[in-house]
């Protein structure tokens, strides 16, 4: 087979990658704190020939922590992050991170996620509360006050720039190196009563998708060509 049909499956595959990630995104453009999918791709260089051929990679996927947009809810179990924490939480496969702050007081008194995780403080450990206890009041720093009295403080973690981040749930993430507590709240903290959105731009993701369709479209026509004029030629030179 010719070198070019090669290179047009290499981004047919490239193509299919992207596209995945957009669909991804675009299915999740509502879901609180969830941080969009992104491909990064590279050139191949095959120099095993008499003419260097180029190929494109499949691409290499990561999560874009841009921060999404800010929505007032008014609930005073919805908390919101300003800066670049991220709330822990404990799964069944060990302690994630999520920037979705819609929380809940479970009967057995423990602060949980809506899916229904525990949330953690700074120390790791689950976060009590009293269900009778009234309303919370969290501050900035996530002191939680119930009738006026601090009850639990809710941990912020700081995951590592370079960090490859895997997703677990629709909104957490599980980094491959270990996240820290944050203890300076000037740029930092949390904001009662507000949901941080998905970071999903879906215009964009949108128009993306049609670009990729059109451009996977023009290759498998490409691949078409190629093909047709090879097929000719065995067909001249065998005649």
């Amino acid at each position: 087979m010719e070198s070019s049909l090669y290179v047009s499956l290499s981004g047919q595959l490239a193509l299919e990658r992207r596209l995945e990630t957009v669909a991804r995104n675009v299915a999740n453009m509502d879901t609180a704190g969830y941080r969009a999918d992104a491909v990064k791709f590279s050139t191949e260089v095959n120099r095993a020939g008499l003419d260097p051929v180029s190929f494109a990679s499949e691409g290499q996927t990561y999560i874009n922590r841009q921060a999404g947009p800010i929505k007032q809810t008014g609930n005073p179990l919805d908390v919101a992050i300003a800066g670049q924490g991220w709330l822990g939480i404990e799964t069944g496969n060990g302690v994630a991170y999520t920037r979705d702050g819609r929380m809940q007081i479970s009967v057995d008194g423990l602060l949980r996620t809506v899916e229904g995780n525990p949330i953690l403080d700074a120390g790791g450990g689950p976060i009590a509360l009293d269900p009778a206890g009234g309303t919370p009041n969290i501050l900035r720093d996530g002191s939680v006050f119930q009738n006026d009295q601090r009850v639990a403080v809710i941990g912020l973690y700081e995951i590592p720039e370079g960090a490859k981040l895997s997703r677990m749930g629709n909104s957490a993430v599980v980094p491959d190196q270990d996240a820290q507590p944050i203890f300076e709240f000037t740029e930092n903290g949390l904001e009662q009563g507000y949901v941080e959105g998905s970071n999903v731009n879906a215009i964009m993701e949108i128009s993306r998708m049609i670009e990729i369709t059109r451009a996977f479209e023009s290759t498998n026509n490409a691949m078409q060509t190629a093909e047709s004029a090879r097929q000719n030629a065995i067909r001249q030179l065998g005649g």
